[in-house]
C-alpha cells in the first residue's frame, strides 16, 4: 500500500535519455525450456545457489552485493541458461535498487535484463515503475501497454497503467485502468482504493464514498482510504464523521499535501479538499 541500456548493461558507457528506454516487446514464445537444463552442471548448480542466497539476503544492500556477485561470475560463461539465470540476477538487483532509490543504476539493469531475456514480463513491468520514479510517465505508459500486451490480465500492470495517467491528468484513463485492475483481482486493496480516488475526482462522489467505506470495512488500518474518506464526508458536508474518519488516521503524511500530490499522486478534488480542511481546522 502504491513506481532499462545496451547489453551488456554493466559495460555499456552512459548513453543520452532519449536513447536510455529501448522500446520492450515481450514475446513469451521465447521463454526457454528449463527442464533442457543439463541438472548436472556443476555451474548452474552453483549459480542456482548463488541466486537462491541472494533472494534470502536480510538486508537490501546485502541482496544487491550478492546480485552483482552472480551477474559477475557468470555473465560470460557461455551455457544456455545464463540468459535465464543472469537476466533474473540483473532484474532483481534492479528491484533491490530501486528500493534504495538508485533509479538511473535499476533502469539500467532492467534493461539489460529485458535485452537477455525477451520473454520475461517483471523486468518490463518493474522498469515501468522507475520510469514513474523519475516522472517519465509516457515511458512508464508504454512500458505498462508491453506488459499488457503480452500479459492482458495482469492486475498490477492494469493499476501501474493507471497511475502515470493520473499524473497526466487522464482521469478518465485512469478510472478504467484502476477499475480493471480491481476487478481482476478483488483482494487487490490499493487498485480498488485508486480506483476510488479516481471515482471521486471525475465527481462520482456516492460511489467513490461506499467504495471507500467498503474498503475500510475490509481494511480498517487503509490510511489512504481513511484519509481520503474524512475528506469526501467533510467535502460532502458530513462534518462529524469527517472528524471521526480524520482522528483515525495513524500515518502522518496525509497531512501534507507537498507529498500526496508529488509522491502519492492524489488527484486535485482531494488536495484542494485537504488544504480547505486544514485551514478550518487552524481556525
Amino acid at each position: 500500500m502504491a513506481a532499462f541500456l545496451l547489453v551488456p548493461a554493466l559495460h555499456s558507457a552512459p548513453v543520452s535519455a532519449a536513447d536510455d528506454v529501448p522500446p520492450a516487446k515481450i514475446d513469451l514464445s521465447r521463454a526457454p525450456n528449463q527442464r533442457a537444463y543439463d541438472a548436472s552442471d556443476p555451474e548452474l548448480r552453483a549459480a542456482a545457489n548463488a541466486l537462491q542466497k541472494a533472494l534470502n539476503a536480510r538486508t537490501v544492500e546485502e541482496e544487491e552485493r550478492l546480485w552483482t556477485e552472480l551477474i559477475n561470475d557468470y555473465q560470460d560463461l557461455k551455457a544456455d541458461w545464463v540468459p535465464d539465470i543472469v537476466g533474473r540476477a540483473l532484474g532483481n538487483r534492479g528491484n533491490s535498487r530501486t528500493r534504495q532509490n538508485k533509479l538511473e543504476a535499476a533502469l539500467k539493469d532492467f534493461n539489460a535484463a529485458i535485452l537477455l531475456c525477451p520473454w520475461a514480463v517483471d523486468p518490463v513491468l518493474n522498469r515501468g515503475v522507475v520510469l514513474e520514479g523519475m516522472r517519465r510517465w509516457e515511458e512508464a505508459i508504454a512500458d505498462y501497454q508491453a506488459v499488457l500486451a503480452a500479459s492482458p490480465n495482469d492486475p498490477s500492470a492494469w493499476n501501474n497503467l493507471g497511475n502515470p495517467n493520473a499524473a497526466l491528468g487522464r482521469w478518465d484513463v485512469a478510472e478504467k485502468c484502476f477499475g480493471k485492475a480491481a476487478s481482476l483481482a478483488p483482494e487487490f486493496a490499493f487498485a480498488a482504493g485508486n480506483h476510488a480516488l479516481a471515482l471521486f475526482q471525475l465527481g462520482k462522489t456516492d460511489e467513490a464514498v461506499r467504495q471507500m467505506r467498503s474498503l475500510l470495512r475490509r481494511y480498517p488500518d487503509f490510511d489512504d482510504m481513511r484519509a481520503a474518506l474524512a475528506l469526501a464526508l467533510w467535502e460532502i458536508g458530513k462534518l462529524g464523521d469527517a472528524e471521526t474518519n480524520w482522528g483515525r488516521v495513524d500515518d502522518v503524511r496525509y497531512k501534507d499535501g507537498k507529498w500526496l500530490l508529488n509522491e502519492r499522486h492524489w488527484p486535485p478534488r482531494l488536495l484542494k479538499d485537504l488544504e480547505a480542511f486544514k485551514g478550518i481546522r487552524a481556525v
